[in-house]
């Protein structure tokens, strides 16, 4: 067996209760903008949830900075030769924070967990064949192995599992469920505990010193993962003004998620630091090419060469952003000179293609919300741009549940849309091409475009892949099925007290390898 080895609330209760936590150099005060919905990893969860679900739990393997998966918990991760056998050697002296240590059985014990409804994990479908590949089995090899045997091939099986919206696929001890088999409390293997959640207010996490971190620099979801303090205690502030000036006061640390309309002003402030990074986000226009309208690739073609993209990522994003017209993010491991291929901002050229298409100022409707500032800024833009060229653009903002729902049920012509970070672009593709039939949600309806990616979803790591992934890219502007713009963008602002705290790609705060000084 060898074919691929991997790796070795109320403002003023807020700003109460806010003041009264002091600022020492054992704590570490980090703004969450909503409250976490749970502390059970993968079952019901938002994106504050992930951020700090995160610090407690650890999976097999994770996500680096560029997008690839490394071994975690696990040493080393051996792919059969015909990729159905996925066996890990786990590291040795790995403990739970109950003093217990991490062994195979604990593995297969959190799988039959995680596939069991009761408990409601949000990737099961995933995994036991209902919407994916079936897990067949998962069996011990020794104290420290354990291998899983899929129904078929799957590039992106190691990928799926370190996803944040699976909780990691975190191996959490026997000790965090009653003996019903109820959930009480995650005991990971994490550098934090869980310590305490104070619903609206605060969740509390305490240093893990027994914590095993693997060696080399910090690096995404793996690598170094020292715990530097103390405690993180997250303060929930949905205001962001409310949020700024705690920073500014310095009743909190670090401000992560920061308004990009904030990070010049804060950058004036001796007290501060701020940095940006991009993140693997996708921010996208997209076309319904079912409409009857759009179904014609000539207007599709015309609504791109419309757009000069860095002219509106630079004002959605406050000059922070760069364009980036792949599904690939520009900080992928899979980002090559082809997925660098754009469109070509070319007004004249629009107007002809929409003399081409026969358009006659039929009016087209752009959807936007404005609980997203960036969708929203977006649309209005685009709206202006497209006019410009004698397209009839109209804009309809509705509520962000109505505009989801929209979306699910592919009930639009054109909308301004974003995705979250999937760091295997394989699964921002899936996110994107399918049977509109079979699933409405899906833009690129194309049985060539669905032939490359079943490739890519068998093929490993390698040229083989990034040529797929090349391919993909010149099928998807020369089809335009949506409008990819730019990748997100993460600022983040922190007192000076503060050391080994900046943006990153991965967008959620990681407070590892962080300390704070008086």
């Amino acid at each position: 067996m060898r074919a691929t080895v991997l790796g070795l609330a109320v403002v003023t209760a807020g700003l109460l209760s806010i003041s009264n936590i002091a600022a020492s150099s054992a704590t570490l005060r980090v703004r969450l903008n909503a409250d976490i919905r749970s502390v059970n990893p993968g079952v019901n969860r938002n994106d504050a949830t992930d951020g700090v679900v995160l610090h407690v739990v650890e999976g097999l393997v994770g996500y680096s900075e560029n997008g690839t998966v490394e071994p975690l918990l696990a040493e080393r991760v051996v792919v059969s030769d015909d990729g159905l056998t996925y066996t890990f050697h786990l590291r040795k002296g790995v403990t739970f924070h109950d003093g217990l240590e991490l062994t195979s059985a604990d593995v297969v014990w959190n799988w039959k967990r995680y596939l069991d409804p009761r408990t409601g994990w949000l990737c099961a479908a995933e995994y036991n064949g209902l919407n994916g590949i079936k897990v067949e089995d998962v069996t011990i090899g020794d104290r420290y192995t354990v291998s899983y045997r899929l129904d078929r091939p799957s590039s992106t099986f190691l990928a799926g599992i370190a996803r944040n919206q699976c909780g990691q696929t975190a191996i959490i001890a026997r000790s965090s469920v009653t003996a019903d088999g109820v959930f009480k409390t995650p005991i990971g293997t994490g550098p934090f505990r869980f310590a305490e959640w104070k619903r609206g207010e605060f969740v509390r996490l305490t240093r893990f010193d027994g914590y095993k971190s693997r060696a080399g620099r910090p690096d995404g979801y793996v690598g170094s993962k020292r715990p530097l303090v103390d405690e993180v205690r997250y303060l929930v502030i949905p205001d962001n003004a409310t949020a700024k000036a705690a920073l500014v006061r310095g009743d909190i640390d670090i401000l992560p998620n920061l308004a990009y309309s904030d990070v010049h002003e804060l950058r004036q402030n001796p007290r501060l630091a701020v940095t940006t990074s991009p993140t693997m986000m996708l921010n996208t226009i997209l076309l319904q090419t079912r409409d009857r309208l759009l179904a014609n690739v000539r207007l599709r073609h015309a609504f791109a060469a419309a757009f000069d993209t860095t002219r509106l990522v630079a004002a959605v994003t406050e000059g922070l952003g760069e364009r980036n017209n792949s599904v690939v993010p520009t900080r992928s491991a899979y980002y090559s000179a082809v997925q660098a291929r754009g469109n070509t901002y070319n007004p004249d050229r629009a107007r002809q293609l929409l003399k081409e298409a026969g358009y006659a100022r039929q009016p087209i409707t752009i959807t936007a919300n404005k609980n997203e500032r960036e969708t929203y800024d977006t649309a209005v833009i685009a709206q202006a741009m497209l006019q410009a060229v004698g397209i009839n653009a109209r804009l309809e903002v509705i509520e962000w549940v109505t505009q989801l729902d929209r979306y699910n049920k592919g009930r639009y012509q054109v909308m301004s849309f974003s995705y979250s970070a999937r760091y295997d672009p394989a699964l921002a593709y899936s996110s994107v091409i399918g049977s509109k039939d079979h699933l409405p949600n899906r833009i690129w309806d194309d049985a060539t475009a669905q032939g490359l990616l079943n490739r890519i979803l068998i093929v490993p790591g390698g040229p083989q892949r990034q040529g797929l992934f090349d391919d993909l890219h010149r099928l998807f502007l020369e089809q335009v099925p949506l409008i990819m713009l730019y990748n997100g963008v993460e600022a983040a602002a922190v007192r000076n007290r503060v050391k080994g705290y900046a943006a990153s790609v991965m967008s959620k705060p990681r407070l590892w390898e962080v300390s704070v000084a008086n």
